[in-house]
């Protein structure tokens, strides 16, 4: 059997007929030529109806997948996906694209893998076809090359041969050009389609079930003809069904009404049904649930029940027995008054996160006549209840629903699982969105009934009868529709949308007529013109639509706009007569156009620069004209996309519709209602009301009435073909109409607020409808009123820009500024309190918007930008600086359009509107900043207010202002970030919410902004400012309260000291929460007595009056003296710490300093600098620096890119590393994972993106570990991510470490939950509640299940990708034994399989031990772990652990079996093992180097990269392709040899490039082939570890290549074992430990074991400086208690810890962590 290719004559699938020859081979096409659309019927009758060339390439190319013309991979398919949909867009001309085709054609041959698919012959299908129209505008040389290859296929040349006849003048040049514009109505342009699961080709049965309770509307219509689609592709059923189970809302006038629409929507149901015909069946169903215990009746006030279901509260009626349940039912049967206040509820479940789940009603008693029913029922079904039951009834076999419908699909399937039925498969698609408009039909009966427009067939309504009214046409409207396809992606469309579609069917048939402005005309006395009339065609491109008269004469009309763009002695083109010249153009005295005299210049044919006019000549009859109405339509939403929340009644549209009186072409008489039309140069109209003559009882004509059609383009239709420099009508007359009083707008202001607050009022008072909707419109009509007075729309608690006071140039304005000045801090405040409360958009932005209009009014002032920390100062204006009224009207009337233009830019492209809309709208923006600058002089900028009118110019003295970033701006803004740092850790080690710190953090990161907006640099730890000027300096602090604040300082250090105290005893969080409240209370005491924040340095100073030293006095002895003080006796304060020096000791000396520093201050007049411990400023004497503190040797310094001619630095690509990891871990590693392409960044702190680079080694991991559980018997399995509060809580001590880290969901919406959701830290609560269940006896047991997934944990720490991240994978086994010993067994199985993770794939050496006590899993009985070292930082890292929980979850959730031999309950024994991609960090950082990455070759996704070398621009093709054909003949041996290799064949980088570039990301091996190695049979090896180059002979690679890769991972291990010995230290004393703890080692200490002591430990080894930048400052931790001891402990060891008198119980490995 073979595939029959039926092709259309007019439309030749010229490519899909080559497509045809080429498979013909093996799947036979049969080609039969008709003109009928293109099709393919198939051998099992299936037809497909093919609407492109497209189509039929996609179905020969599946149809004959040998040929792989549709690509290989998932990669290719996706790529000629894109170029057949590229081919679509490019329809009406491909012109625009040849650029972009021809630079994605320009390195390759064929479009998508360089080889032959249909993409290519899709985009040849378009280029052929209008291919002379392409070559007259110019063909690019790359894609004229392709087209010539494509062109001479054998197969192409053989279709284009073999074209009958009339195919063939179907593709002549000539008539293809002329084809060419019509083309787009005949191409459809339809969306995705996704199968239908399961659909049969004619078996499937759709349904259309609208309520007919109004008219359909556009949403309908994408219902209607999605149902109709499936129903016609797979040669179904398509019901139309009424859902009439309301009888309140249902009509039979509705049901006409829609079975109208239908029709003129050209869908032909094949079974029209309604709901009702079922109440019997779904009465019997709804007592069988009640029989069954699966509904009962409940008699619940409906908002009580709301409010239930909301909080997952039962009905008190759930319980009701069966009987009563049956007994009330019959009250309702009846209708009696008894039984109206009850429903029937379905059981299901009140607890469920689903809301439609619980206890939907399904039955509502109402004694309501039905339009088909009458009386005879009293109850009627809900539509959630019924539709269920009659799709399946029906044998619906797809249930097409909108995705608003998801959450009752649960509730579907229960009704027919519950009532065993039949199940439909639902399948959801994307409700249509419309911008500027409603679709709810409560809201269109609302614009009707309010009597806002006509009906529902007004043109302004989206109803199906609305649009059409207005000119929409059936075949645009289906084309729109079809064009969406059934996507889920919701997204709202602007109507600029739809009418660009309906352009396409009505351009090529509207007539063209013409029509003049009534009022506004000029008469043209044409000379040598004669009174004739003349034939014309009424489309200039299909003269089938007939013919027009049109008068000729000496006197015609034409628009006085048009008049205006006249010029005398040039050439005006009248459309339909010819080119006539213009002599005179007559003004009367006040420069108004009179009339024009003008003369035939028709032998002239050259049209191309000239100004073309329609027109009319002067009828000798003024009857002869038709009288006629343009009329012109705006959306009833003013706003394009409504809030959720929104009130639609506030964004009513008004003067939404404009008649416009109009001259009419005599023609126009012939028109008929409902004709579509385009008035030259106007644009399409409808034909609303078709002309009569005059009656016989008023004389009066019928008018004319046209309703404009949108066509899809925001720009309004050109008056002309030339751009004129006649003034704008419209702008004289907003310019020269006065300007709106301050006393108009505030009065307004005042009516809308107390019209609001009657309309609140009555509706609070729930008055009756008519009422309030009066009080309604009334408060609209104000709000519009205001708008036109003030020139913009009315807002709650806004004050009119009129009525603002506007301040003035005074002597007062420095406190003016003053006043603005404090106003902008406050608002500043207020605007990061927001964003750290993560406030609402709209609140945010209408702070920032007040923020900036502050500053630009500080600006307008001082005359000079704010900038945080700068004294107001004053500018002094000249004497004409002060604006008049008038401009400052005429700037503040731009100012308001610049805004509201910006606000229609922004919801367009909010919108997703087409480029050519919103590129119009951002033309005008610029157009009237333009205006701006006209204006002003000055570019305008965000914020930027209209300068204020002068009273009268004031003198005022003009001095220097001093530098922007003052010495004391700097420090003052220094400060505040200190304190800001010290707020923020002082939150963390309290362990506050996260929403608190994180409230802060976004409040130091502003004011680090400002520093660097101030200084030009980024802040850095340790940064002091310049030395200042001479300031007077005045402390007000009194005698008296400098006691008070030494008092209070006391008091705030016994406090802190008694917290850290508490903490270090790991006291109660109740107990230490007191303390902390107490602490904040004394530091708020002391800010209130001295005016600033408690810092730890602070201190009580008795009031002076003191001059601080001038930068003269800056490089005094004294200052060099006390600058050698404070270093000593900093060392002083070092050497007591790392002694371990008493703390009275350590006090008195940290005293001693501290007074240092404070007379350094007095001496100075700064404070001392922390970093580099340096004196600074100048003329210091030299001294000796701290040890930590000295320079390095300087590096060799950076050659700068060099600048081009104009001296700009040229810009280079920066493909290596700028950090290195000795010098600045951080930024080194961050550059590592970023451009060796591991993570990419994210919006949400804490969370990365894996690659695939990184990913390809989380998949190695799990790989081989899972093969190795799976053979141990471990099953997979999969958990809920989301835990409930209550199961988490069970198990108090496993939650407590884990609680400030724990990610609650809290809302639903806009909903609270009934009770908060946690997010996985970990899976045990979620498990173990089902091994509770499973476990039921001994046979059950062992359960080994494990899963991979992911968990977020939200932590406070700094973030590190992979390494401390708030999301991360992982794999959680979790098991339950009968026998402990076997569990114990699987512990450390488990734990030897995680080492091998380490060593034999990422080649890291690790420790195997035991957790302590205080580092054990909380819950668990012991933990191990496998620990790695990290020497770059000094730190440890925790690999992988394995826990033994033993019995305590057990024993929580009640796991137990029966004991054979007992018979008694036994508690199951449990064991939880983990790893992270945690271990993909710890790997970058032991093995990655300054060059990159280094990936083990056991985990590399690529082990080998093949580099072809040595082609240069003298190698020969045939060399060149040889070498490459060895390159990959290498890349395939080595493929099956079991090396995972690539080759580099990119020909537009070079072999040095690619070196680095895979050196970055860290191949083991670079294989490097040349002609030369070529020739010599052998290849160079280049080790990434090392960067040895070996050289290896062709002949070996498969043996030699796998050889060497495991060389590679044996050498890395080595290297990181050595790196590890050499940095683990035994020691037994405690000076020892601290000092080879700050020399980066891990130390193996004898330790006893117990808690406090290890708190010790690790608090005393803290250094008093940050770890690295960023980082908190941290002691020794205990890592593990190695299985394999360094030493016996012998009777004479000591506990590690000086103080401890316990006696050591093992060694215990110590260390820094991450």
């Amino acid at each position: 059997m073979s595939i029959k290719l039926k092709a259309n004559l007019n439309n030749p699938p010229i490519s899909g007929l080559a497509t045809a020859h080429l498979i013909n081979g093996t799947v036979p096409v049969e080609i039969v030529w008709s003109k009928e659309e293109t099709s393919l019927q198939f051998p099992d009758n299936r037809l497909l109806v093919c609407h492109s060339n497209n189509d039929v390439l996609r179905a020969l190319a599946r149809a004959a997948p040998d040929y792989k013309l549709y690509g290989e991979t998932a990669i290719e398919r996706t790529q000629i996906d894109h170029w057949l949909s590229f081919s679509l867009t490019c329809e009406d001309d491909i012109s625009w694209a040849l650029s972009f085709l021809d630079k994605s054609i320009a390195p390759v041959t064929y479009l998508v893998a360089n080889k032959l698919t249909i993409a290519d012959f899709a985009l040849f299908n378009e280029m052929h076809s209008r291919y002379e129209f392409l070559a007259a505008k110019g063909i690019p040389q790359h894609v004229q090359r392709w087209y010539d290859l494509i062109t001479a296929q054998p197969l192409i040349q053989k279709v284009l041969q073999s074209l009958p006849e009339d195919a063939k003048v179907k593709r002549s040049p000539q008539s293809s050009k002329e084809q060419t514009p019509a083309k787009t109505g005949e191409r459809k342009q339809e969306g995705k389609f996704v199968d239908l699961p399961g659909a049969e080709m004619g078996k499937v049965v759709v349904r259309f079930p609208p309520e007919a309770s109004g008219y359909l509307h556009i949403g309908h219509a994408k219902a209607a003809l999605l149902n109709q689609y499936y129903a016609l592709a797979f040669q179904g059923t398509l019901i139309m069904r009424f859902d009439d189970t309301n009888p309140a809302k249902e009509t039979v006038e509705f049901e006409n009404v829609i079975l109208g629409d239908l029709e003129q929507l050209q869908i032909k149901p094949d079974v029209f049904t309604h709901t009702s015909n079922y109440f019997d069946l779904m009465l019997d169903y709804c007592v069988r649930l009640i029989k069954e215990s699966k509904a009962y009746v409940d008699d619940t006030p409906p908002e009580q029940m709301k409010l239930e279901r909301e909080q997952r509260v039962e009905s008190a009626n759930r319980s009701n027995s069966v009987e009563k349940n049956l007994s009330l039912w019959e009250e309702m049967v009846k209708g009696s008054e008894k039984g109206q206040k009850y429903c029937v509820r379905a059981k299901i479940d009140m607890s469920s996160p689903n809301g439609c789940m619980r206890d939907p009603t399904i039955y509502r008693c109402k004694n309501e006549p039905h339009p088909r029913t009458g009386t005879k029922y009293k109850v009627y079904p809900t539509y959630d209840f019924a539709c269920p039951i009659v799709d399946a009834i029906e044998n619906v076999t797809h249930t097409l629903r909108t995705t608003e419908y998801h959450d009752r699909d649960d509730q579907f399937y229960w009704f027919i699982d519950a009532l065993k039925l039949r199940k439909p498969y639902i399948w959801s698609y994307s409700r249509l969105n419309m911008t500027n408009t409603v679709l709810s039909k409560r809201k269109l009966t609302w614009f009707v009934d309010s009597g806002l427009v006509d009906g529902w067939d007004d043109p302004r309504f989206p109803t199906v009868r609305g649009i059409i009214r207005r000119g929409m046409t059936v075949e645009g409207l289906k084309e729109f529709i079809i064009a969406q396809g059934s996507s889920k992606s919701v997204v709202f469309m602007n109507w600029d949308k739809i009418w660009a579609f309906n352009k396409k069917v009505i351009d090529p048939i509207a007539p063209r007529y013409t029509a003049l402005e009534k009022e506004k005309r000029v008469i043209v006395n044409v000379a040598g013109a004669k009174v004739e009339r003349i034939q014309v065609s009424v489309h200039p491109k299909d003269e089938s639509l007939g013919k027009k008269t049109v008068l000729l004469g000496p006197r015609i009309y034409i628009d006085y706009v048009d008049a205006e763009a006249l010029k005398e002695g040039e050439n005006a083109t009248f459309i339909n007569w010819g080119n006539i010249l213009i002599r005179k153009v007559n003004k009367d005295a006040s420069g108004n156009i009179t009339s024009v005299d003008a003369a035939l210049n028709l032998e002239n044919k050259d049209f191309k620069k000239t100004l073309k006019l329609t027109w009319l000549a002067v009828e000798d009859d003024p009857s002869a004209y038709p009288p006629t109405f343009c009329v012109y339509f705006d959306n009833i939403i003013s706003k394009a996309v409504l809030g959720k929340d929104e009130d639609f009644k506030q964004f009513i549209g008004h003067k939404t519709r404009d008649e416009v009186p109009m001259l009419g072409d005599p023609e126009l008489k012939k028109c008929k209602k409902g004709d579509i039309i385009q008035l030259q140069r106007r644009g399409f109209f409808k034909v609303d009301v078709a002309y009569a003559p005059p009656s016989g009882y008023t004389n009066v004509p019928s008018p004319i009435v046209l309703f404009s059609i949108p066509d899809g383009h925001t720009k309004d239709v050109p008056t002309s073909g030339l751009k004129v420099n006649a003034p704008d009508a419209k702008a004289t007359k907003k310019a020269s109409s006065p300007v709106s009083s301050s006393g108009q707008a505030s009065e307004l202001d005042s009516q809308i607020s107390q019209q609001g607050d009657l309309v609140r009022d009555l509706k609070s008072k729930k008055a009756a409808k008519d009422q309030i909707d009066v009080a309604v419109k009334k408060l609209l009509a104000l709000k519009a009123d205001y708008k036109s007075a003030t020139g913009k729309d009315w807002k709650p608690g806004q004050t009119s820009a009129s009525s603002a006071p506007v301040p003035a140039a005074s002597s007062s304005s420095a406190n003016d500024a003053v006043s603005v000045n404090a106003s902008i801090v406050k608002q500043g405040d207020l605007v990061r309190d927001l964003k750290g409360k993560k406030a609402s958009k709209p609140e945010i932005d209408a702070a920032v918007k007040t923020l900036l209009e502050l500053k630009a009014q500080y600006k307008t002032l001082t005359g000079q930008d704010w900038k945080p920390g700068t004294v107001p100062t004053t500018a002094a204006p000249s004497a004409s600086a002060a604006p008049s009224v008038g401009v400052n009207d005429s700037v503040a009337q731009i100012l308001s359009q610049i805004t509201a233009q910006g606000d229609k830019v922004r919801e367009l492209k909010s919108a997703k509107a087409d480029k050519a809309t919103v590129d119009a709208a951002v033309k005008t923006l610029l157009s009237l900043k333009a205006d701006y600058k006209a204006a002003t002089g000055s570019d305008w900028k965000p914020g930027t207010t209209a300068p204020a009118p002068a009273a009268a110019p004031v003198k005022v003295k003009q001095e220097k202002n001093p530098d922007p970033a003052s010495v004391l701006t700097v420090n003052t803004l220094l400060n505040k970030i200190a304190q800001q740092g010290d707020k923020i850790r002082q939150l963390k080690s309290a362990k506050s919410e996260k929403s608190l710190v994180e409230a802060e953090v976004k409040l130091l990161l502003a004011l680090k902004t400002d520093y660097k907006s101030l200084t030009g640099q980024e802040w850095k730890p340790g940064t002091v400012a310049p030395a200042p000027t001479t300031v007077n300096v005045i402390d007000l602090t009194g005698g008296d309260s400098g006691s008070d604040v030494g008092s209070v300082l006391s008091k705030i250090q016994a406090q802190g000291d008694k917290i850290r105290k508490l903490k270090s005893e790991k006291a109660a969080k109740n107990v230490i929460d007191p303390e902390v409240k107490t602490l904040l209370a004394l530091k708020g005491e002391y800010k209130t007595l001295s005016g600033k924040d408690w810092t730890p340095d602070a201190k009580s100073e008795p009031a002076v009056v003191k001059k601080e030293a001038s930068p003269v006095s800056m490089a005094s002895p004294a200052k060099d003296e006390l600058t050698q003080e404070i270093n000593a006796q900093g060392e002083k304060v070092r050497a007591a710490k790392g002694n371990k020096a008493a703390k009275e000791v350590i006090d008195a000396e940290v005293a001693k300093l501290l007074a240092l520093k404070a007379k350094y201050k007095e001496v100075t007049g700064t404070d001392f600098p922390v970093a580099g411990r340096g004196g600074g400023g100048g003329g210091g004497s030299a001294k000796k620096a701290p040890k930590e503190a000295q320079p390095k040797p300087a590096k060799p310094v950076k050659k700068e890119p060099a600048a081009d001619a104009s001296g700009a630095v040229k810009k280079q690509t920066r493909l290596g590393l700028e950090a290195t990891k000795e010098d600045n871990l951080p930024d080194w590693y961050s550059q590592v994972i970023t451009k060796g392409e591991m993570i990419e960044y994210y919006d949400v702190s804490g969370c990365y993106i894996l690659r695939q680079w990184s990913f390809a080694i989380w998949k190695a991991i799990k790989t081989w570990f899972d093969a190795e559980i799976t053979r141990m018997g471990v099953k997979e399995c999969y958990f809920p991510i989301f835990v409930s509060k209550a199961v988490l809580e069970k198990e108090k001590t496993h939650i407590a470490d884990f609680a400030p880290e724990v990610a609650w969901v809290t809302k639903s919406g806009d909903s609270d939950l009934a009770e908060p959701i946690a997010v996985r830290p970990t899976s045990e609560t979620v498990m173990y509640p089902a091994y509770a269940k499973w476990v039921q006896s001994y046979r059950d047991l062992p359960i080994r299940l494990n899963q991979w997934n992911n968990v977020v944990r939200w932590e406070f720490k700094q973030p590190t990708p992979f390494l401390r991240t708030r999301e991360f994978l992982w794999q959680e086994g979790h098991t339950a034994f009968a026998d402990k010993e076997e569990a114990a067994k699987e512990v450390l199985d488990i734990l030897d399989l995680y080492a091998l993770v380490y060593t034999h794939l990422l080649a890291i050496p690790v420790v195997k031990g035991r957790k302590t006590e205080k580092e054990k899993f909380a819950g668990g009985d012991y933990t191990t772990t496998v620990e790695a070292f990290i020497s770059a930082s000094g730190r440890a890292i925790q690999g992988a652990t394995s826990h033994h929980l033993g019995q305590n979850f057990s024993k929580m959730f009640e796991i137990v079996y029966e004991d054979p031999e007992t018979q008694q309950k036994k508690y199951v024994y449990q064991n939880s093992w983990g790893i992270t991609t945690r271990t993909i960090g710890v790997m970058i950082m032991v093995h990655a180097d300054n060059q990159g990455l280094v990936l083990p070759p056991h985990v590399a996704c690529i082990q080998a990269i093949v580099v072809p070398c040595g082609i240069t621009v003298n190698t020969k093709d045939d060399e060149r392709a040889q070498l490459l054909d060895a390159c990959k003949a290498l890349e395939k041996r080595l493929v099956g040899g079991g090396v995972r290799c690539e080759g580099d064949y990119r020909d537009n980088y070079s072999p040095g490039w690619k070196f680095n570039h895979w050196e970055l990301k860290g191949v083991p091996l670079r294989l490097e082939v040349g002609p030369k190695d070529l020739k010599a049979q052998q290849l160079v090896a280049v080790r990434r570890d090392t960067v040895e180059k070996i050289t290896i002979p062709l002949a070996d690679v498969e043996k030699k290549i796998p050889a060497l890769l495991e060389t590679i991972h044996e050498s890395m291990l080595n290297k990181a074992q050595e790196d590890m010995t050499s940095h683990t230290k035994k020691v037994t004393n405690w000076t020892d430990f601290c000092g080879f703890l700050e020399q980066k080692n891990i130390l193996l200490a004898p330790f006893c074991g117990e808690i406090s002591c290890e708190d010790k430990i690790k608090a005393d080894s803290a250094r008093g400086e940050e770890a690295e930048p960023g980082a908190p400052a941290m002691g020794a931790k205990s890592l593990c208690i190695p299985f394999d001891q360094p030493a016996p402990i012998a009777a004479s060891d000591k506990c590690i810890n000086p103080s401890c008198t316990n006696k050591p119980k093992f060694y215990t490995l110590f260390g820094r962590s991450y």
